[in-house]
């Protein structure tokens, strides 16, 4: 018996150091894989800085190169506006911090002075014709991709804005802390196909919708929102409803 028990005790001590053995082989691996991993990053955060120092300017320069440079970096996983500096890669590669934050103060400019007749909720097209007029001619053209990460360095600050997608590649950008529910997003993109009119009959006949939930649906953005004007002259329909976001302006 006591011969037994020394050949399991010894058994059981093999065992013990072929497991510490295996755990420090794969540790070992472990290490070896992430230092191989960490030193694929940083060739490759190089080339990357190396490939947006060489075209700075044509980033900044050109709308359709900046477009295809964002493209290609959320493509392969890399947020241009993730970084360890304030601003991300545009500020500590290209240097585009104060050009971006620029374009955000810009576009606040537009969205409050036109929450008045809008309520806070204006077209995407009309956002960047606004503020394309406020930079002049020689800042250079801007894009709907340029105004959407502008936004994105703006949702910090909590004031609401956001970019809402209506389908059909139609924008609305957001500048109030309140949501659009699903009825108000359909009611602005049927207002929007009707140039900023709305009727109760175009949500009854195009969506099906009673007259109870059209009724209250556009009551509810006059009233309660302050989303939309009220004609109570219509020549067709004696009452319509006008959603300035939906709306183009001439200034």
């Amino acid at each position: 018996m006591h011969r037994l028990g020394g050949v399991g005790l010894a058994a059981f001590d093999r065992q013990k150091e072929s497991q510490r053995s295996f755990a420090e082989l794969s540790s070992e691996l472990s290490k070896a894989q992430v230092d191989h991993l960490q030193s694929q990053l940083t060739q490759f955060r190089t080339a990357l800085s190396h490939f947006a120092t060489t075209h700075r300017d044509a980033i900044k320069s050109d709308p359709d190169f900046r477009h295809k440079f964002q493209q290609m970096c959320s493509s392969i996983g890399v947020d241009p506006l993730a970084g360890p500096r304030k601003g991300g890669w545009w500020a500590e590669i290209l240097g585009m911090s104060d050009w971006q934050y620029e374009l955000g103060v810009q576009i606040v400019d537009v969205c409050v002075s036109t929450r008045e007749r809008n309520g806070g909720v204006i077209e995407m097209g009309e956002l960047v014709r606004m503020v394309s007029k406020l930079r002049g001619v020689g800042s250079g053209v801007i894009t709907e991709d340029d105004v959407m990460r502008s936004i994105k360095t703006l949702q910090p600050l909590g004031a609401g804005y956001e970019v809402i997608d209506m389908g059909d590649g139609e924008k609305m950008v957001r500048s109030v802390m309140k949501e659009l529910d699903e009825d108000q997003a359909i009611v602005l993109a049927e207002a929007q196909a009707e140039g900023g009119r709305i009727v109760e009959e175009i949500l009854e006949t195009r969506r099906g919708w009673p007259r109870e939930r059209a009724k209250a649906a556009l009551e509810n953005m006059l009233f309660r929102d302050g989303l939309c004007w009220l004609d109570a002259q219509d020549q067709s329909h004696g009452k319509a409803y006008w959603i300035p976001s939906a709306m183009r302006w001439d200034e």
